[in-house]
């Protein structure tokens, strides 16, 4: 494994010729725990947001109202990683964007402490812009520790740092989640903003073993371009100060004149990109095939994602009301069922690694395809076991926690089946021109799926129970027919990708 390497064989002058962490970079370890803290607050806070909006004791709004806030909070999150990655790419560069991003998210936790309803909407703001600064940055920054893509501790840094995110996901909902549900709601968001108050001052403290690329900005904008952005971006914002000033003064103003628009955003950016990129003259036809081909994969990521996300939000209100959430008589808060996730992430991950290169060495490793398939087919068999719990519910009995748990696993496998080869088929098939684009656009594939959640929960267009047996069924077999279809047609997509395999 990479992390066997010492110092030793590391060539002078490169990042991590002085001390490691575990034969990586020193700033691995920087990053790692920046990282770690960061998922920390965000999965705590997550957690508890839909049993919060949902809570007598909280916002106390409808099932459906609080799914729709929880599904465009997500797709926001995923959409401004897009923004993110170019305004350190073009202002500031993903050491100062990533320090900036910390504050933001440290600061909208707080707002979402303080016990007043009206200021809790601008802390989810605040959360999500700061997550999209952060997340399009941070794996930049790791791969910037390395000699070039050909240095072989790369992957394994990667993979160090991929237990750092599990570690804080795991983590947060045992501690913000407990204290949150049996404490304090306003506490337990609290205890987010100090689990990112501790990443950012251990990254400020640990930025001298960050690579010098870290601190650069690639391609900075002219001050003429600085004047013309800055200039669009307040026309903008005072159009919509303008236009939500008039709704509010005229007494018409409601949580949808945000949900709605953002929604739609949501669900019109991700094609509009795409769009953009299949129809530019300036790529050969290899790269127009790949990018057709990939039409394929980020669909069936969005699929993926609508009911995957569901674990955080439909399925856990279920829980709440529900399910027996104890263990041998031991009644544990909602908020743990978050933590199975990332423990059964961190310990499938390097088994799903080992089996990729078993079967790779017999000639017997399934495409990229053939995986995604899996990925949508197991997605949609979690649903079905969802059906379980939800007709021991309708019996009027609780449903056992162990089936809420079997829907977790089946998902991680899926996950496993789906998202990190995604990331891979990402790298491999996007355009020269869109090298760097191409990995914000794997990300709207999870907005677009929360977004479709979203508006087919908002009471004001959907007005969908997602909770309900008929609509979980109906998931259920849309999510296994598109597996079904994108493996009878994986012909054609191998042709489209050419010579990616």
């Amino acid at each position: 494994m990479a992390s066997s390497l010492t110092k030793d064989s590391v060539r002078p002058g490169t990042p991590g010729s002085g001390k490691t962490f575990f034969g990586h970079p020193r700033g691995l370890a920087t990053l790692f725990m920046t990282e770690m803290w960061e998922r920390f607050s965000y999965y705590g806070m997550k957690a508890l947001l839909p049993l919060y909006l949902v809570a007598p004791t909280g916002l106390h709004l409808d099932n459906a109202t609080a799914i729709t806030i929880a599904s465009v909070y997500v797709s926001l999150v995923y959409l401004l990683a897009l923004p993110g990655g170019w305004f350190a790419d073009r202002v500031l560069g993903p050491r100062k964007t990533v320090a900036l991003a910390g504050l933001i998210i440290m600061l909208g936790h707080l707002t979402l402490a303080v016990p007043v309803a009206g200021v809790f909407y601008v802390g989810l703001a605040l959360v999500a812009l700061g997550s999209g600064l952060l997340k399009a940055n941070i794996s930049t920054m790791v791969g910037h520790l390395y000699d070039g893509p050909n240095d072989p501790r790369r992957d394994g840094g990667f993979t160090v740092f991929y237990v750092g995110i599990n570690t804080g996901a795991f983590a947060a909902p045992l501690i913000i989640g407990t204290v949150g549900e049996k404490v304090n709601w306003h506490l337990g968001f609290a205890l987010a903003a100090l689990g990112m108050a501790l990443g950012l001052a251990q990254f400020l403290l640990g930025t001298r073993h960050l690579s010098s690329r870290s601190d650069i900005v690639p391609t900075p904008m002219s001050a003429a371009e600085k004047t013309s952005t800055l200039r669009k971006g307040l026309f903008w914002l005072a159009a919509a100060a303008v236009f939500y000033g008039a709704v509010g003064l005229s007494g018409h103003f409601t949580l949808n004149w945000a949900m709605i628009p953002l929604t739609v955003i949501g669900l019109i950016v991700p094609i509009w990109v795409i769009a953009r990129i299949r129809r530019d003259k300036a790529l050969d036809s290899t790269e127009q095939s790949r990018v057709s081909a990939y039409v394929w994969f980020f669909v069936a990521a969005a699929v993926f994602w609508m009911i995957y996300d569901q674990g955080a939000t439909t399925l856990s209100i279920f829980a709440d009301s529900s399910a027996d959430n104890s263990v041998f008589g031991w009644e544990f808060p909602v908020s743990w069922y978050q933590s199975v996730n990332p423990v059964m992430i961190m310990a499938a991950a390097p088994v799903f690694a080992w089996l990729w290169l078993w079967l790779n060495r017999r000639g017997k490793e399934p495409s990229t395809v053939v995986k995604f398939a899996s990925g949508l087919v197991l997605v949609g068999a979690s649903f079905f076991v969802f059906l379980i719990p939800l007709s021991i519910a309708d019996g009027g009995h609780k449903a056992a926690a162990l089936w809420i748990v079997a829907i977790y696993f089946i998902q991680t496998i899926g996950e496993l089946t789906l998202s990190p080869v995604g990331l891979s088929v990402t790298t491999k098939m996007a355009p020269a021109k869109y090298a760097s684009q191409m990995m914000g656009v794997w990300f709207l594939a999870v907005t677009a799926g929360d977004s479709f959640t979203a508006l087919l929960s908002n009471p004001a267009v959907g007005g969908v129970n997602l909770d309900k047996m008929g609509f979980v069924a109906l998931e259920a077999v849309l999510a296994v027919l598109a597996g079904v279809a994108v493996w009878m047609y994986r012909g054609k997509v191998k042709r489209l990708m050419g010579d990616v395999h």
